[in-house]
């Protein structure tokens, strides 16, 4: 039961945090030296800490989207975690190298949004490989 909470808090927060990217009242300037996006609407630092543009907001509503879905099974949430892991993971690694930190102009992945995808993959794959499966445990307990 906790992987499908899992998958359906973190969709709701997702989901959230990828509405609030398009008020521009969530979205702060940005300090001189950050990168330049080839996708520049609605670049700025979400809540003044996190740089986002439209297409970041986008992919933040699907994954809400995506996780609020997945919460419907439990094979569906095991699923979602174990993608987001993957998926976060390779963000965060991508947000380090500073030739893949805007996703080949797209998408902006530096700054805070490193650790927050670490933080998001961490979190993802204890969800995903980190807890017994339901079906596994029922037929062990048999």
């Amino acid at each position: 039961m906790a992987v499908r909470y899992f998958a359906l808090i973190i969709g709701l927060v997702y989901a959230l945090v990828g509405i609030l990217g398009f008020f521009p009242g969530m979205r702060h300037d940005l300090p001189a030296g950050t990168p330049d996006l080839a996708v520049d609407s609605q670049y700025g630092l979400l809540l003044g800490i996190f740089p986002i543009n439209i297409l970041h907001n986008i992919v933040h509503l699907v994954i809400g989207v995506w996780g609020i879905a997945a919460y419907s099974a439990y094979s569906s949430a095991k699923v979602f975690s174990k993608g987001l892991a993957i998926i976060y993971g390779l963000l965060a690694i991508m947000g380090l190298l500073p030739g893949l930190n805007t996703l080949f102009g797209l998408v902006p992945l530096y700054g805070d949004d490193v650790w927050l995808h670490a933080g998001t993959a961490i979190v993802a794959a204890y969800f995903g490989w980190g807890t017994p499966d339901r079906e596994r445990t029922a037929t062990v307990a048999r």
